[in-house]
């Protein structure tokens, strides 16, 4: 992918991802300025279920953009498109699909699980 496409792409993401984790955080905080306030939920475990979700859904986002920033930087670099692990070129379609993937789709499938 040449770099004027992958920077347009790169940027997209970015402003799709920091879009949802704006719109999650006015969500969350609405959700809970409710909950104190009305008693909306049956009770503390719900309530504090629900704001585990929130968090965890808000970190997920904020984790995509540091991935981001990351392939960013690759970018600046003259690195983007070679896996961060081993350099092997990462295929357009790939980066296509994710322009922020660090690895190839082997590469990825190998690694475990994130906890």
């Amino acid at each position: 992918m040449d770099n004027e496409r992958a920077k347009k792409a790169l940027e997209r993401e970015r402003r799709r991802v920091e879009g949802l984790l704006g719109e999650m955080v006015e969500a969350g905080e609405q959700d809970r300025d409710e909950a104190n306030e009305q008693h909306e939920m049956d009770g503390p475990a719900q309530r504090l279920t629900a704001e585990g979700l929130d968090d965890a859904v808000a970190a997920g986002l904020r984790d995509r953009l540091a991935a981001i920033e990351r392939a960013e930087g690759r970018l600046r670099a003259g690195t983007y498109g070679f896996s961060v692990k081993t350099g092997l070129p990462i295929p357009d379609a790939r980066l296509e699909a994710d322009p922020a993937a660090e690895l190839t789709v082997e590469e990825a499938s190998e690694e475990p699980p994130a906890v």
